[in-house]
């Protein structure tokens, strides 16, 4: 029986992804068979579209989720990523009670939510509608991003509502926000972070966040964050290169 992504986040396994942004099938496809857990692919901070979006979710190997980051906290980008098979989204641009609302209640069927029926490739293109609208609810994957001090601030009523499944910090978004764009290791943000590593261990909620590498990663792993996205697919490929080039030109 295939677990879903969901439970494993829910289950607190340790999924190591990457961030895609590149319309590069191939790319995506050499970062899926290299044992990532889970693949962001990411149409907020890329030039990718819904369509590339799907191609990516056609092209990675079995058994690794994708998650789709979107542009806005928008209905028609819920429906639009969902609709091409994501396994979870990252709703960015929550500050507020109301923001998470209504995001989580795009992402869930009535009478949970508000989210349209339609069919396509996650529906099986039809062959499948009946089992994916039973299940999907259950088994897709619904984060918040975290990336503004005004969220840091309304934490606690936020993490009351329901249909959250995890919280994903964007700690660059956060680090703008308090006036200290790109210090994420400033001791305020710092302090911003973890309140909300607290708040969400006081109610259960599994904890994400994004890092440039892995020995930035590494101490968010030993404090009980599981969703880590290392790395994005351009600065991979830079670092390779240049890594080649530092060998030879010693």
């Amino acid at each position: 029986m295939t677990i879903s992504f969901k439970r494993k986040l829910h289950r607190r396994d340790l999924l190591i992804g990457s961030i895609v942004t590149l319309p590069s099938l191939e790319i995506s496809e050499i970062l899926s068979r290299q044992g990532f857990d889970w693949l962001l692919v990411d149409l907020e901070h890329s030039a990718l579209t819904i369509r590339e979006a799907q191609s990516i979710l056609q092209t990675v190997t079995p058994g690794t989720p994708c998650v789709i980051r979107i542009p806005a906290n928008d209905e028609t980008w819920v429906k639009k990523c969902l609709d091409i098979g994501a396994d979870g989204i990252i709703i960015p641009h929550i500050l507020t009670v109301e923001d998470a609302v209504r995001g989580v209640t795009f992402c869930k069927y009535p009478l949970d939510g508000s989210r349209s029926i339609g069919i396509g490739r996650a529906q099986g293109y039809g062959f499948d509608f009946q089992d994916y609208i039973s299940s999907a609810d259950e088994d897709i994957a619904v984060i918040l991003q975290v990336e503004h001090i005004d969220a840091v601030r309304n934490m606690t009523s936020i993490l009351n509502l329901p249909g959250i499944d995890g919280l994903f910090i964007g700690p660059y978004d956060l680090s703008a926000s308090m006036g200290k764009t790109g210090l994420t290791a400033d001791p305020e943000v710092q302090k911003a972070i973890f309140d909300v590593k607290q708040h969400a261990d006081e109610t259960g909620m599994p904890m994400g966040i994004f890092g440039v590498g892995g020995e930035v990663i590494k101490p968010y792993i030993e404090t009980g964050y599981t969703l880590i996205a290392v790395g994005i697919d351009t600065m991979i490929f830079q670092e390779a290169a240049a890594k080649i080039l530092r060998t030879l030109k010693l």
